[in-house]
């Protein structure tokens, strides 16, 4: 795996310092592309990010973080927000619904290194809506419209805005909310294309989007159900965005959002690592999770990834024998073991017939 903490590159790579016909500009910052990653609680930790960053990823933001918590520097807040080397781009996206909090979070994510800083008004969860936050701020645009001039005047960096289509089906405000954010300074808005009643459920009406995009100028990115080239095409052309972001789609398949650049580019078919090249990156993203969590908390950590990757590989292994091998990779608690684990699964029979 290598040495502890030392940054290597995985054996694919897709070119990505080649500059990219299409990009995407928020504020003084230039994406050379168009397609992000999102922010995802138990995700996109830093050793996600750096993983997704070195295999061409050119955005990938930070798992949510609380302002408040943020700001007393609780240890799982300060961890979320964390910066690292690996990056090309640091995105920091906070949540709250206080004020003073929201600004002393934007200030302190600016002077942590942030490129660019996020507002989380989409979030469905029900304890974050408990807590009058993420999504349930778009029932009270006054208060998130001072919340928003608070992160503005606080950070010297662009500031974002993530949202859904609005609470319900009877209140759709996102065009309103997306008005008022642009009026007062916000780069880009990004809108999952769902009411917060709906969860994650049903599909994404990529269409209401472009009712968003008809009220700004500035950049809109359009999120949700977007897992491969054909739903990307299908957002971009349905929402008139500029940009798309994917969330779940990257689950085992952190390579995905340059794949999807790349194949956006050339109209060609996603191109996806050989099971070698799975091993690499899997085997890194293990040692950078290690390396930052410890061996023991890593460990704990990683075993959804491990699923994830064994799922994105295709294994063909029947449902019994699938959760007998995560069974197995989840119950080892020693660094070497799973490595070796992995290897085997790897080089097995399954897998020799998957490739």
């Amino acid at each position: 795996m290598g040495r502890r903490g030392e940054i290597r590159t995985p054996l694919f790579r897709f070119g990505y310092n080649a500059r990219m016909p299409h990009v995407l500009k928020i504020g003084d910052v230039t994406l050379p592309g168009r397609v992000l990653t999102a922010p995802m609680t138990g995700v996109s930790d830093l050793p996600f990010r750096r993983t997704a960053s070195r295999l061409g990823a050119c955005y990938v933001a930070t798992e949510m973080v609380a302002c408040e918590s943020f700001a007393n520097g609780r240890p799982d807040a300060v961890r979320r927000a964390a910066v690292g080397e690996g990056l090309p781009l640091m995105v920091v996206q906070l949540v709250g619904r206080d004020a003073n909090w929201i600004a002393r979070g934007a200030r302190l994510a600016a002077d942590s290194g942030a490129d660019i800083i996020d507002l989380n008004m989409g979030c469905p969860a029900k304890e974050v809506t408990g807590a009058l936050c993420g999504s349930a701020l778009m029932r009270d645009l006054d208060l998130a419209e001072r919340l928003i001039a608070a992160a503005l005047e606080a950070s010297p960096r662009p500031v974002t805005l993530k949202m859904r289509l609005g609470w319900d089906d009877a209140n759709r405000n996102a065009p309103e909310l997306a008005a008022r954010a642009e009026r007062i300074g916000i780069r880009a808005i990004t809108v999952h294309a769902r009411t917060r009643a709906q969860f994650y459920n049903g599909a994404a009406d990529w269409r209401a989007v472009a009712e968003v995009k008809s009220a700004i100028r500035i950049p809109l990115i359009v999120n949700g159900d977007i897992l491969d080239a054909h739903s990307a095409r299908a957002a971009l052309l349905q929402s008139g965005a500029d940009a798309v972001m994917i969330g779940r789609g990257t689950y085992g398949r952190p390579w995905v959002a340059a794949a999807l650049d790349r194949a956006l580019e050339t109209g060609q078919p996603v191109q996806e690592p050989d099971l070698e090249q799975r091993l690499a990156i899997a085997l890194e993203h293990l040692s950078d999770t290690l390396s930052f969590y410890g061996d023991s908390r890593g460990l704990k950590i990683f075993r959804k990834h491990l699923g994830w990757y064994m799922e994105a590989a295709s294994v063909p292994f029947c449902r019994e024998e699938r959760r007998a091998v995560r069974s197995r990779l989840c119950s080892l608690t020693r660094a070497n073991e799973v490595e070796s684990a992995l290897r085997d699964l790897w080089t097995g029979d399954a897998m020799k017939r998957a490739a």
